[in-house]
């Protein structure tokens, strides 16, 4: 089968074309969101995984909207992740650091105070954050209105962006993935209904891609443009989000990133009950647009992988929730056994209850 084929991507071997994609899981240890032991068995546990793409990650003590998220613009936090690298490796497995700044998406609690900064001063209607209340527990709050950027605050995030590229590789991964889906400040930029800009970064397609465009050449200058992923989501509209031009902003975005030679482009697809289906037109044209490596996710089985990969619209797959209750989910799906559904414990934060307690196949289950 074509999903358990090795692949070359950018001249990094893979053992097989599973990935595992990139889950908030908000288990760092605290104060300062720092990746920690349990992290690291967490993601070990899942190195059997062609490549492993690691929750989103903050940039800068300004760029998160979530309670206990990691980040990666300190010295503790580049600590932290040596150990999930250092376990990744020693398993044999691959890693990328996903990267991201969530803008409007946030709250002043992780902001000192201050307004969240986004392209515009525009709320997301219906959009809340979890924020803890410092003991067991916490709360949902509204997103409020965010500052515009100005563009000392564009440069600065830009060379954020690069700097904590830098850091990834530093803490011993082996690329970056730039979120630029769900929501968060680079898909802000992307979209007529939350940006609202007269200058450069407003208005045209080429203008709202340029943002991102930016934050791509400052990490593919400083680390190479073979360990820069991009994650892009046309189709997914929630955080008020609907913008009728971002099928063809995201066709022309991929185009661009196609000219840099970067080392993958990740679809994240809508993946609840009733979510949009993909028009096999817009993977054609994806295809035509970025025929370098792409990587598809969002509610993926065996039969929905191999179609997908026979189809060649896409060279990965990545599987989300499955990874949770399977550890070994690469040799689960290959044997065709059957998948442990997800169990009691927390999806977000908490300890190693529902997070490195599901065990793997053994030796008689394997056998039978």
């Amino acid at each position: 089968m074509s999903l358990f084929v090795p692949y070359s991507l950018k001249g990094l071997y893979l053992s097989n074309r599973v990935v595992m994609a990139p889950m908030t899981r908000s288990r760092t240890s605290q104060p300062g969101n720092i990746p920690n032991a349990m992290m690291a068995e967490y993601y070990r546990q899942r190195a059997s995984a062609g490549l492993i793409i690691t929750e989103a990650t903050q940039i800068s003590d300004d760029s998160q909207g979530y309670s206990f998220t990691p980040g990666i613009y300190t010295q503790e936090q580049l600590q932290g992740w040596r150990l999930v690298t250092r376990a990744v490796h020693d398993a044999g497995g691959r890693i990328f650091n996903q990267l991201w700044h969530v803008g409007r998406v946030s709250h002043p609690v992780f902001q000192k105070g201050e307004a969240p900064i986004a392209p515009s001063a525009i709320a997301p209607t219906a959009t809340q954050v979890w924020v803890s209340n410092g003991s067991d527990g916490g709360l949902m709050v509204d997103c409020p209105e965010p500052r515009a950027m100005t563009q000392a605050d564009i440069d600065r995030v830009v060379n954020d962006f690069a700097n904590a590229a830098v850091n990834a590789v530093e803490a011993g991964f082996d690329g970056i993935e730039v979120h630029g889906g769900n929501g968060y400040l680079i898909d802000q930029f992307l979209r007529t209904n939350s940006n609202k800009r007269n200058d450069a970064y407003g208005g045209t397609k080429a203008n709202r891609v340029r943002f991102l465009l930016q934050v791509v050449d400052a990490i593919a200058e400083r680390i190479g443009p073979e360990r820069v992923g991009i994650r892009l989501a046309p189709y997914v509209t929630f955080k008020d989000m609907a913008c009728p031009e971002i099928v063809d902003t995201i066709l022309l975005a991929a185009a661009e990133l196609n000219k840099r030679g970067v080392a993958y482009l990740h679809l994240s697809e809508a993946d609840w009950d009733d979510a949009p289906e993909i028009p096999e037109s817009f993977r054609r044209s994806l295809r035509h647009a970025f025929p370098g490596c792409i990587i598809v996710a969002g509610r993926y089985d065996l039969e929905r992988a191999e179609t997908v990969l026979e189809q060649g619209y896409a060279d990965l797959v990545a599987f989300g929730r499955p990874f949770i209750s399977n550890p070994d989910l690469p040799k689960r799906l290959q044997l065709g056994k059957p998948l442990a559904p997800l169990g009691i414990g927390p999806l977000f934060g908490g300890g190693a209850e529902g997070y490195t307690d599901y065990p793997a196949l053994q030796p008689l289950e394997v056998g039978q």
